[in-house]
């Protein structure tokens, strides 16, 4: 009831009356009325004129499962999902869940995150207002099958990020989402598996969505989308958004992203074409990324003409941060 009140608030054009509330939720108005009360208890600012009746001025950035949930029935990520005002990290709060047996397509999301965690066991900034959430997937294919998840779960994050703002997103391989040469978005997935089966995958997505304090050494590395749009974000609608474009492209993803999907990817894939430098076998090896298997792995040419096949590790691209 209280989501529906506010859903009809903020699709009014202007003023809606009591009487139009109550009649169209069959209640009384003097529930309306209790229910208005407690939105603005919870940080909704709602104006109230007599003989015209109530107006939504503005919303406090917070997550609501109503609205991320509107207009979304998933078949794959997002089954349940539970929010969280704090935990250490959403990562592991999933693999606690999962462990004490959670079903495949739980997401977890939380306002703040006091250990968030990215790729090389880095930290993730993780105050208030960015997005912070991880989702759960049971599969029993091998190891080797599922690699090129990152991959798949980038390239959603990407079409949600521009769908959503329409600021021109790109993927840095294999699992970071940019905006010029500033990173938005970083991607950590981790899995629990035996040699020839896996048990789960956890996947933890941060997009740094209200930031605009970012501490002094990420200055020059970091954006939000509310730097990029100059608005504020309504992270509540973004999560829905993402969590759709999840679903249907891991919906299709079985091993690695169909041929259209992986078409779009390599477009939208700002390492292909520059020079980069990464390590084998202790070597520094400087090249050119040239393109990304289906599997996921980055292909490379050095100057010499030879081919590397990159499928983890460290990757400096030329241009970025």
């Amino acid at each position: 009831m209280k989501y529906r009140i506010l859903k009809a608030l903020n699709d009014a054009d202007g003023y809606i009356s009591g009487e139009q509330l109550s009649e169209s939720m069959g209640v009384s108005r003097t529930t309306i009325w209790n229910y208005i009360s407690l939105l603005r208890r919870e940080g909704y600012v709602i104006r109230s004129v007599t003989n015209k009746g109530y107006k939504l001025i503005s919303s406090p950035d917070r997550l609501s499962p109503e609205a991320v949930s509107e207009g979304y029935t998933p078949s794959l990520v997002g089954k349940e999902l539970v929010i969280l005002q704090e935990t250490d990290s959403t990562n592991e709060e999933i693999k606690r869940r999962a462990a004490a047996g959670a079903a495949s397509g739980l997401v977890i999301a939380a306002e703040r995150q006091t250990m968030g965690k990215g790729r090389l066991g880095r930290s993730w900034e993780s105050e208030r207002g960015g997005l912070f959430f991880s989702f759960l997937l049971r599969t029993e294919l091998p190891p080797s099958d599922v690699t090129g998840i990152t991959l798949a779960a980038g390239y959603a994050v990407c079409l949600a990020v521009r769908e959503y703002s329409g600021i021109d997103a790109r993927i840095k391989w294999p699992n970071d989402i940019i905006v010029g040469s500033k990173k938005l978005c970083g991607i950590l997935t981790e899995m629990s598996a035996q040699p020839d089966q896996t048990e789960y995958i956890v996947c933890g997505i941060g997009i740094n969505a209200n930031n605009k304090d970012f501490p002094e050494e990420l200055r020059e590395k970091c954006t939000s989308l509310a730097e990029e749009t100059g608005s504020e974000t309504d992270r509540s609608r973004l999560l829905g958004c993402v969590l759709k474009k999840l679903d249907r492209v891991l919906s299709s993803f079985m091993v690695s992203l169909c041929v259209e999907d992986m078409d779009h990817f390599r477009k939208l894939c700002v390492t292909l074409g520059r020079r980069i430098v990464f390590v084998r076998s202790k070597e520094r090896i400087e090249a050119t990324a040239v393109d990304v298997g289906s599997d996921g792995e980055l292909i490379a040419r050095d100057d010499s003409g030879k081919e590397y096949s990159i499928n983890s590790g460290e990757v400096t691209v030329q241009g970025i941060y």
